[in-house]
Parts: structure tokens; C-alpha cells; sequence
């Protein structure tokens, strides 16, 4: 493992001990919360809503600038386009140059600025008045969470922070002496404030009209308490008009923190008619708009340039929710400080870093996205986070650095990718044809791979942890298995025909799995026919190589095509290849293509599922009589909405089946296995460990699991093998 490597598993490791704990319960709350305050309305209507809105507001930018300058300047404000973080803070000192203090609420947008250390560099005092953003000014940290920037810290943390800075005259211990402590000193700030400064959770082009979304109340009071307001807000948080807000509005809350709405929802059309107040004076009271100041600071910084690129343009959809932390289960173990950059944290800052800082920044931390798709249900505008993150992951790879040894290297493997990229990642994204060579040369390969010579050369060269397990490879694949038996159906019960799809995992290392798949669905009365290639393209996308996982796309498309075209479906038992296909071929392929073999595809639960649903009889396949199970889908499976699938099938045949909550098992393919992440995946996995324990009452449940990586982490965490729900259909078994 590279010295940066080391570097990176041991920062992982501080934080898992760390800052982990409070960050795990935090991202678990908001997460379990927001499915709760979904569950209360349409949220596929609301998003696709919200998804349009943002959609047409990102494509008319310009013409929603224009007209939020003349609203602004009619209201009696100004508009500042800011072209980069240079360029607003040159403004905003000069707006605030006969200041002496400054009370802000919470802004991303000002944090990606550099706005405080801009302004206190030229002598002006900066107090952040939101509770989370105080507790880190006076920590002297950097935020870890979008919406919750205090996220890691615990209340014992903050009570030690507060008695050593602020030395109250008794200690601070709970909550609720913390927040009172807070109010007051915060309270003394604002009032005494020459310029308030807040963002913007939407800015209204035809009104001026700026939406605060808070909990806390401090923005608005940032907003109208001293005379003058100035707002910072990227040009991606303009929407035409209050008729386009009641979406974005219901949405966010519920996305955040699961509320169904914020404590605190503030239209201001600045400057406001409420009246100016000095507090020092015997006659407080002032004027109204015409002593106010406002000034509004729309920022580009990069995200013309974003609407331009096609990779990243979904990035100026994000509401700044932080649902796509919420709903990580990377996030959920190490938080903002490992999973993030300059500014942003969780699956979309990505797309942001990449965007405003460069992909240097991005870089640091792309690699925790594993793909396992459990924001894409969570975001509220359906932005395509762990697309963005492989687009992202591909110019990284592409923008290394050729050197000879990777020359030589490139020469020699099956990709079309660039000279220069990882060793590792190049490796994994190649797995299918190791793992071909490893098949034909098992048993060698198996003890080769596993002596210690070999685990420390593969450590130190490809960073693969030598503490992980290495699949096992079968001399006798899948496919030639199917070449040697004769079929079982020779008349079918139906009109249905299947094409199994075999992927790396189920022909090279168990094909038991797959054979239990085809005699399945040969009891059913259904012919199968295992299919000439092998692999869908999963594992170079995983690495984000693109080029590659296109060539594969367009392989498998060739050779199912002609079975679809045939009438057959083509039926896979690896969840994550069918989403490859589902989900990622439309990327790669044709559309008409794409769609075709999208339309054709099923996962093979939810095929046995229809079938059941369709009359076909069960009695060939075995009964569970009661048996009890704890059943884990594939975290793409749930994505599709095809867990539910395997679940009625098990329960029809008699198991008595207990479902995790866990959104992922932390493997996620090559992930597990990598140095720098191996003790993140053991702590993700032993979260879905623990609660599969906690189900097994007085004796333990079989395990079961859909997913390749999810068998494999299962089997090495508990003291029992995790089973594909496929082999307990088998009439063999």
C-alpha cells in the first residue's frame, strides 16, 4: 500500500473512532426520519415535480438572472454576478467596509467562499449564528455535514467546548444550557451587527423574493436585524417564481431531516419595510425600506461551466439537503471529514468539488462512493449521484499521469482505458478476465493466490487487504457446466424462455448459485439457456472506466439481443448486474438498445415471482416449513424496488423471513477488499451484522443474502455462510 494509501485507512480509522459514533446515530436519525415523512405524501410526484422545476430553472439561467435583477432593483436593492470566489469577496469587503461586525446564518455557498476569512482579513468581525456553524467557529473546525455542520460533535463535546472558551459562571451540561447560552450570546451579536448576511434556499427571479429554510429562526433575524442585508446564493438557487416553490418546500424538510416542515419558512422581498431598529437609542424605532440596505451576491464560480458539462450539469439540480449522506452507508461511519472536500461533503460533493475546486479536490475522496445507488431514491430531485461520481472517478483515472511501468502494463490489458491510472483500480476493473484465468488454473491459482508471498505482493502492489478473504475459483464454470447437461424442459408449461445471464461472481466462483437458478426455473416448466458472455460491465464502471464498461455493454447487447429478439428474457441472479443493465446501459448504449434490454431483463426472485403470480405451480420447489430467516437484499435490488420480490416468494413457501434495515454491507464489490477502506467496509458490515443478531432470538436465523458482495461480507462476520435466496428454491437442494 502507497504511503498516501496508508495515510488515507489510517484517517479513516481516527474517524471511525472518533467522530464515528455521534455521526453514525445523527445520519441514521435524519435517514430513518426521512423515510418516515415520505411515507405522508406522493414523493414520486413531488420529486418528479421538483426534478422539472430544477430542470427548466438551470436551462433558462441567464434569462432568470435578468429578471431577478430587475426585480432586485426595483424592490430598491442591488444585484452583484460574482465570476469567482476573488471576485465576491472583493464585493463584499466593499459592501461591508465601514463594518465593524458581521452576524451571518448558514450558507454553503459563503463556506465554498472563503467569505469569513475574506472579511476578517480586512478587519471585520464575523459571528455565525447558526448553532451548529458557532459551535465549529469557535472549534476552529470545518463543517461535516451539508445541513448539520456540527454533525460529529457530541453534547459533551460541545459543553467542554463552551466551559474552556466561554468559562460560564456555572458549567454548561445539557442541551438545553448549551442552546440557552448559545441564544443569549448570539442575541448580544446580531443586535449589535452592522450587516447581516444569510443565504438563500431559493431565490425567487420574478419577486426578488428571497426562501430561508431554517430551524434555528437566526436568519431572518440576520436578515432584518441590523440595516443592512446582504445575500449570498449560488445562480443555481434561482427558480421563476413563488408558483415553483411549493414543491422545492415540501420536499426539503422531509429530504433533510425528516420534519414535515422547518420551524422556521421566511419570504423576505428585501430591503423589507420592517422597521430599522437601534438598540442603543432612546427612540430604537426607524424606518423601513428606505433605511435598509440589500444587496444580493449571485455566485458562478464555476457553474456556468458546470451547466455546460454534460458529466456534472446535474450537480446545479441539489437543493443542499444532504439526503444523499443521510442514506449512505459510508457517510453514515465516517461522516463530512473523510467523506468530503474544500467546501462539500457526502456523494454529491463530488460533483460540486469537481466543479468549483477542481477534480484535485474531488479526488480525495470519490473513491467512498461505492455505487451502491441508496441516495438515488433519497434525493429529492432525482439527481443520478453515484453517475456523477463515475463520470468524475473516469477524468480522475484519465487524468493521471502515464508512467513506464503502467505503460508496460497497459499493453498487456484487455481495457480501453489510459496509461496511468491506478494499478488497483485497474485490476479490479478487470476481474472478469483474472477471474477467467484464475478458473482455468484452479486449484493452482486458489493456493498460489492465498500463500503469504503472493497476499503481500498483492497488498503492496494492487492495495488489496491482505486481513480479506479471496474468492475461490471453480475449475468447472457455469458455462460449461450447461454445455455438458441435458435440459430439463423439454415441453414448457408456458410460453415464457430464459437466457440466464451468468456474471463473473456466479460462473467463475459459484456457480452453484447458478445452477440452482436454472433448475428453478426448469421446475416451472420455464427452458433456460445460459448465456455466451460473461459480465455486464459492473466491475470497470465501478472504477470509472467508462470505456471500457461500454465496450462490455455493447458485448452483452450482442449477445442477448438475439435471445430477446427470440422471445426469450433474459434473467440475471447478481442484483448488481441486472441494475448495470437497468439502470447504467442507457449511459453506454443506444437508447433503443438500451431500452430493449432494459425491458427484457428481471432479476431472478422477481421473475420466479411473476411466474408464481401468473399461475404457475409451486409444488416442484421445496418448502421452508417455518424455517426461520434473516433476508439482506443487494442495496441496488432495494434501489429497483425488487426486494419485495423475494420476500412474497419466501414467505409463500413457508419461511418465516426478518428483513435488515442496513442500506448497504459495506463489501460493495472491490471495495471490501481495498487497504485504504477495509476497516470502513468491516464497520458498515458489522452494523447489517448486528442486526442480523439481534433477529436471531434464542437460536440463530439462516442467513440470506442476494448479492455476491453481501454473501461474502455476511459469511466472513458471522459464524455461519450466507445463502442467495435462489438455492433454498432449489428442487435439488
Amino acid at each position: 500500500m502507497s504511503a498516501d494509501n496508508e495515510s488515507r485507512a489510517e484517517r479513516i480509522r481516527r474517524l471511525l473512532d472518533t467522530e464515528g459514533p455521534t455521526v453514525k446515530q445523527n445520519a441514521q436519525g435524519f435517514n430513518e426520519g426521512r423515510y418516515a415523512a415520505m411515507a405522508d405524501v406522493d414523493g414520486e410526484k413531488l420529486r418528479s415535480e421538483a426534478r422539472r422545476i430544477k430542470e427548466d430553472a438551470i436551462e433558462r439561467l441567464p434569462e432568470l438572472i435578468e429578471t431577478a435583477r430587475e426585480s432586485v432593483e426595483e424592490n430598491g436593492g442591488s444585484v452583484y454576478l460574482a465570476d469567482d470566489a476573488a471576485d465576491a469577496n472583493d464585493y463584499l469587503a466593499e459592501v461591508c467596509a465601514d463594518a465593524d461586525s458581521v452576524v451571518k446564518s448558514k450558507s454553503m455557498t459563503t463556506e465554498e467562499l472563503d467569505v469569513n476569512e475574506g472579511l476578517e482579513a480586512a478587519g471585520v468581525d464575523v459571528t455565525e449564528t447558526d448553532l451548529g456553524e458557532f459551535v465549529l467557529q469557535v472549534a476552529d473546525e470545518a463543517p461535516s455535514h451539508l445541513i448539520a455542520p456540527g454533525f460529529h460533535k457530541s453534547t459533551d463535546e460541545i459543553a467542554e467546548l463552551f466551559n474552556a472558551r466561554f468559562d460560564p459562571a456555572e458549567p454548561l451540561e445539557t442541551p438545553e444550557q448549551l442552546t440557552t447560552f448559545a441564544r443569549d450570546h448570539l442575541g448580544d451579536r446580531i443586535r449589535s451587527a452592522d450587516v447581516g448576511m444569510t443565504g438563500a434556499n431559493f431565490v425567487l427571479a420574478e419577486s426578488g423574493t428571497l426562501a430561508l429554510v431554517t430551524n434555528e429562526g437566526n436568519a431572518r433575524k440576520c436578515a432584518v436585524t441590523p440595516d443592512t442585508h446582504v445575500a449570498v446564493a449560488g445562480v443555481e438557487k434561482l427558480i421563476p417564481s413563488v408558483d415553483e416553490l411549493g414543491p422545492m418546500v415540501e420536499l426539503l424538510a422531509r429530504s433533510a431531516t425528516g420534519q414535515e416542515i422547518s420551524q422556521y419558512l421566511s419570504l423576505l422581498t428585501p430591503p423589507t419595510d420592517s422597521p430599522t431598529i437601534d438598540f442603543d437609542s432612546t427612540e430604537p424605532i426607524g424606518g423601513g425600506a428606505e433605511d435598509r440596505e440589500f444587496h444580493l451576491v449571485l455566485v458562478d464560480n464555476g457553474r456556468f461551466e458546470m451547466r455546460d458539462d454534460e458529466g456534472l450539469r446535474e450537480t446545479l439540480y441539489c437543493v443542499r439537503c444532504g439526503a444523499c449522506s443521510n442514506s449512505c452507508a459510508n457517510f453514515q461511519h465516517v461522516g463530512g471529514h473523510a467523506f468530503g472536500g474544500e467546501t462539500y461533503t457526502g456523494g454529491i460533493a463530488t460533483g460540486w468539488e469537481a466543479g468549483v475546486e477542481g477534480t484535485d479536490s474531488a479526488a480525495e475522496f470519490n473513491d467512498l462512493c461505492t455505487g451502491c445507488s441508496r441516495c438515488v431514491n433519497a434525493c429529492p430531485v432525482k439527481i443520478d449521484i453515484p453517475w456523477i461520481n463515475t463520470v468524475v472517478r473516469d477524468r480522475i483515472n484519465r487524468g493521471a499521469e502515464p508512467d513506464a511501468v503502467d505503460s508496460l502494463v497497459d499493453g498487456l490489458v484487455p481495457d480501453d482505458e489510459e496509461p496511468g491510472m491506478d494499478l488497483g483500480k485497474r485490476a479490479f476493473g478487470n476481474v472478469g478476465t483474472l477471474a477467467k484465468l484464475g478458473s482455468a488454473t484452479a486449484p493452482v491459482s486458489n493456493w498460489l493466490a492465498d500463500s503469504a508471498p503472493v497476499r503481500g505482493l498483492l497488498e503492496r502492489g494492487l492495495g488489496v487487504d491482505a486481513r480479506r478473504g479471496l474468492p475461490e475459483f471453480q475449475r468447472e464454470t457455469l458455462q460449461k457446466w450447461d454445455r455438458k447437461r441435458d435440459a430439463a424442459v423439454r415441453e414448457p408449461h408456458d410460453d415464457r424462455a430464459v437466457v440466464l445471464f451468468p456474471d463473473v461472481f456466479t460462473n467463475y466462483v459459484d456457480p452453484e448459485r447458478g445452477k440452482a437458478a436454472v433448475r428453478v426455473l426448469e421446475a416451472l416448466g420455464v427452458p433456460v439457456r445460459v448465456a455466451g458472455v460473461v459480465g455486464s460491465g459492473r466491475a470497470p464502471f465501478s472504477q470509472g472506466m467508462i470505456a471500457t464498461a461500454r465496450e462490455q455493454a455493447e458485448a452483452v447487447d450482442d449477445a442477448l439481443s438475439p435471445h430477446l429478439d427470440a422471445g426469450r428474457d433474459a434473467v440475471f441472479v447478481e442484483p448488481s448486474d441486472l441494475a448495470m443493465v437497468r439502470s447504467e446501459y442507457e449511459k453506454l448504449l443506444p437508447a433503443n438498445r438500451a431500452e430493449t434490454l432494459a425491458g427484457g431483463s428481471y432479476e431472478v426472485l422477481e421473475y420466479v415471482y411473476g411466474l408464481l403470480e401468473n399461475g404457475v405451480d409451486p409444488e416442484p420447489l421445496p418448502r421452508g416449513d417455518g424455517e426461520r430467516l434473516t433476508y439482506h437484499a443487494h442495496c441496488q435490488q432495494r434501489t429497483l424496488g425488487l426486494d419485495a420480490h423475494t420476500e412474497a416468494v419466501l414467505g409463500r413457501l413457508g419461511y418465516d423471513v426478518a428483513t435488515t434495515e442496513a442500506e448497504c454491507c459495506g463489501m460493495a464489490g472491490s471495495f471490501g477488499y481495498k487497504a485504504d477502506y477495509y476497516d470502513l467496509s468491516v464497520a458498515v458490515g458489522e452494523s447489517l451484522a448486528d442486526e442480523v443478531r439481534e433477529s436471531d432470538g434464542p437460536e440463530d436465523r439462516r442467513v440470506v443474502a442476494s448479492g455476491t458482495s453481501c454473501e461474502e461480507q455476511l459469511t466472513d462476520l458471522l459464524d455461519r455462510s450466507a445463502t442467495h435466496p435462489i438455492e433454498l428454491l432449489d428442487p435439488e437442494r
